[in-house]
């Protein structure tokens, strides 16, 4: 058993219910390759607490008073936190599956279906993989269908000034405009400026769009 813990998953649960919170643990506590080693009522203590225990797979509510679900693990994939986000939430994929995604977050499952689907949940995301219920996968390919050709990404990208190419292929790699900017020495706001410009110039405004266009002209290593 010594050498055991690198084979568990650790797990935080965030949700401002107490009472959920301890279900979600009672779920958890028949699989023996899952540990649950905190708890957080919010996003600001999720962060917190994702800093000290370094969880494996944080089980993240959306809804909670203070900072919610989505800033929390935006802020953690900002962060470049090792952490991975499974959204545990009652709202429907339609609406929250894909701006899900596209903040960080690693899987997508509702509160009516964890007893059956959290343990696979956490497992799957553990692994590297991302997690959607069967029922999201037609709204995953009807929102995430590559909007361009390689030749419309071509014609696309040589619209772009050499500064504008950089700034779109650092934010397509997950980079946040703080940290671009760190990398190309000019300011966040001029970052900003620049992906303003890309957007005027391509029609581009989420990240995932970002993505796609990356992964056309092969920006993008094997290896994201």
């Amino acid at each position: 058993m010594s050498d055991g813990p690198r084979d568990v998953i650790r797990v935080l649960v965030v949700d401002d219910h107490s009472v959920f919170r301890l279900g979600v643990k009672s779920l958890l506590a028949g699989a023996r390759d899952i540990e649950v080693v905190g708890e957080a009522a919010d996003g600001e203590e999720a962060l917190r607490m994702c800093a000290r225990l370094k969880p494996d797979v944080a089980i993240m509510d959306l809804t909670m008073d203070g900072m919610d679900g989505v800033v929390a693990t935006r802020r953690l994939a900002e962060e470049r936190s090792e952490t991975r986000v499974l959204v545990l939430t009652m709202h429907e994929e339609e609406s929250y599956l894909i701006p899900l995604l596209e903040a960080g977050a690693s899987g997508y499952i509702v509160k009516s279906a964890a007893g059956r689907e959290l343990v696979d949940a956490i497992r799957t995301v553990a692994a590297g993989e991302v997690f959607v219920r069967p029922a999201a996968a037609a709204v995953l390919a009807k929102g995430w269908t590559r909007r361009a050709t390689r030749g419309e990404a071509q014609a696309l990208y040589v619209t772009l000034s050499e500064r504008e190419r950089d700034v779109l292929t650092w934010f397509a790699q997950g980079y946040t405009s703080a940290q671009i900017g760190e990398r190309l020495r000019i300011s966040p706001k001029t970052v900003d400026t620049y992906r303003r410009r890309i957007a005027e110039k391509t029609g581009l405004s989420e990240r995932a769009e970002y993505v796609k266009l990356a992964l056309e002209l092969g920006l993008l290593s094997s290896s994201r």
